[in-house]
Parts: C-alpha cells; structure tokens; sequence
C-alpha cells in the first residue's frame, strides 16, 4: 500500500470560500479515530454537488474538509473487537462532510461505532448506490410500520416519488405488498415509476394550494420526501388511524397545518433522521434492504464513475441533469 493516497480536500482561499481540490495526503493528516478504511465507494448526491462547489454554509461546517456523505470500504485496522481487517463496512449519516470527514478518498480513518457491516446478498457497489437515500427510504417505511399501517390498510401515498428517496420507497412498498399511489410533477416519469411498482398517479397541482383543515380521507399512509405545502395537503386527507413518515424538504421547510387530522382521526406524523439512527436500528434497516430492495432494479438505474469525473459531474447534479444513482469509484 503507497505511504500517500488520493482524496478530494475542501479548504479555505483568500476570501474566505471553500474550495475543492484533489490532493495527496497521508494517514497522519487524516482525523482521529479508532478504524481505518481503504475507501471502495462512495456517491454523489445534491448535498454533495453543493459541498463540492463551495457552498460551505449549507453543509460543510468546519474546514478543511473532505465532502461525500457516504462511504464503503474494507477494514485495514481497527480496534474495536466487534470488527477485524477485511470486513467490509458502510457509513452513512453521522454528520460526514458536515462536522466529519466525509467519502471521497481512498483511505479513511473514523469511529467504528458508526459502522455496519455489508449485509448478505449486497455488494459495496450496490450499498452506495443504496446510500443515505435509500437508507432513509426504509426508515421511512419502518416508521409507517410501527404505526401499524400495513398493506391491508389501504393505499400509500409517496410525493416526490421520481428522486432518490421517492423513488427506493416506491420500490420498497411495492415489494411489501403496499398498493402505492406516487405523487410527481414529471408526467413523463409515469412509465418509470410504473416499472418500479406504482399502481396510479397524484399529480403535483393536485396537491398543492391552499391546505384545508380537514378533507376527505384517500390514503392509509404516506411517505413525504418534499414538505412545506404538498405536505401541508396530505395531512388532513390520511385515513383514521394513519401515518406520514416525514423525511424531507425540497419544497421548503415551512409547515402550516392544523391539529385536526391528529386529534379527530389519529393520524401520527413519523419524523425520519437518517443520520444519528441507533445502530441496531441501522443495521436491521440495511439487513432489510438487502433482502427486500430488488437489486436488478437498483443495478438499472446505477450510474458508476470514475473520482475524476466527480467535480464535473457535481456541477451536473445542481442542474439537474443527473439522473438515477451515481456511485463513485474512488480508486478510477
């Protein structure tokens, strides 16, 4: 193994903004902690393509820094005796590329208490193209399963079901035995989302205006990846006794509801952190993935680059442009 290896390094420049560059660096300048990981994957999500293209205030809170909320890898050394060299880990969440060095490098030193080991039945490829999305996509689904909304209670709804998180708790429900209406504002997305098990359509309009207190109750459950007013809309049209699993913000933070749906039907609202979730938690959540995500879908709709291609290709990701999940090999 060479003394140095490759990594992506955000610093600081003259005018105080974050800058990334590929570097050579050496264990010695990494941070402390009890494991070290030979890098193998890692992904490039909008947080990343934010990360990577200076905008510190919204992710990266300390500098120097190395971006990539993910990664996986192989154990060179360690000293927790629950882990030996060789086994082969993830990491997601724990606050990588925010307080902590994140993914994309070849060699990593971290807390083991932050690893799970690879599942049966998953590749180190296919756990990044899983990643922190998909991840919180089966949280999302266990927190609908803990209030005891099974297949039997009716119809889920997903918002935001074409992106990253939408699209794995599609998959997911499906799989489950879950009749899943998905909510997107992409018409041309219906055969995609058809493929990965949606059985009809809510389009975005349809949810949006003005949130009544109370409406008419259409779904058992539902997964919200988007927020502010979409979900403000959902609330008040969840079934007696339902549930929201609440994982996201793309349509903003806000939130103006009432308290009607809850205390007149029972509807419970699940709030979803991916990123400081107990470990046995965590690794039933990643055991579940590999047996129950269908992983010839998730091959399908895999993009596997090259480290080089990693700046380029994160100013793509703020565009919009890029599609699927992309997988970073840190080693090409």
């Amino acid at each position: 193994m060479s003394d140095t290896f490759k990594a992506l390094l955000a610093t600081e420049n003259d005018d105080g903004k974050a800058v990334c560059n590929f570097t050579d660096l050496t264990l010695d300048d990494l941070p402390e902690g009890d494991t070290v990981i030979q890098v193998a994957y890692s992904t490039l999500n909008y947080k990343d393509g934010l990360a990577i293209n200076g905008n510190r205030g919204k992710i990266m809170h300390s500098l120097p820094m190395i971006p990539g909320i993910d990664l996986c890898g192989t154990i060179v050394s360690t000293d927790n005796p629950d882990y030996t060299p060789g086994d082969e880990v993830i990491i997601t969440g724990w606050g990588l590329s925010e307080w902590e060095w994140g993914g994309y490098t070849q060699m990593a030193r971290v807390q083991s208490e932050w690893l799970v080991k690879l599942p049966d039945g998953m590749s180190l490829q296919q756990s990044m193209a899983i990643g922190t999305a998909g991840f919180t996509s089966m949280l999302a689904v266990m927190g609908l399963e803990n209030m005891d909304v099974t297949p039997d209670s009716g119809d889920i709804l997903v918002t935001g079901a074409a992106g990253g998180v939408g699209s794995v708790a599609v998959s997911l429900l499906a799989g489950l035995g879950y009749n899943v209406v998905a909510a997107t504002g992409r018409a041309e997305t219906h055969e995609y989302l058809t493929s990965l098990g949606a059985k009809s359509f809510v389009s975005r309009e349809d949810l949006s205006g003005e949130a009544r207190p109370m409406a008419r109750a259409i779904w058992a459950g539902a997964i919200d990846t988007v927020g502010s007013n979409i979900l403000a809309n959902v609330i008040p049209k969840i079934s007696n006794n339902g549930a929201v699993s609440v994982c996201g913000n793309a349509a903003g933070f806000d939130l103006t509801t009432t308290v009607l749906p809850l205390i007149l039907r029972g509807v419970s609202l699940v709030g979803i952190n991916s990123v400081y979730v107990p470990i046995a938690r965590r690794a039933e959540g990643w055991r579940r993935l590999a047996t129950e995500l269908d992983m010839d879908m998730l091959d399908s709709m895999t993009n596997l680059v090259s480290f080089d291609d990693l700046i380029p290709l994160s100013k793509e990701i703020l565009k919009g442009q890029v599609k699927g999940r992309t997988v970073v090999d840190v080693n090409s």
